[in-house]
């Protein structure tokens, strides 16, 4: 005869991969380095200002 398998763990275990695996697609979508978010925001603040340099006033 085979071993009885205990659901309760079962299901606890197979809740605990899925979480797993949904937090690792998440930190590849999401997680950026420092150094990325900085180089980012330097990199909109040049565009703002860029476009703010060549406004003509009215």
């Amino acid at each position: 005869m085979s071993k009885p398998v205990n659901l309760n763990r079962f299901r606890k275990e197979k809740a605990r991969a899925d979480k797993k695996v949904r937090a690792n697609e998440n930190s590849a979508k999401f997680g950026r380095s420092k150094a990325e978010k900085l180089r980012d925001t330097q990199q909109s603040d040049k565009a703002i200002q860029h476009l703010d340099g060549h406004k003509r006033e009215p």
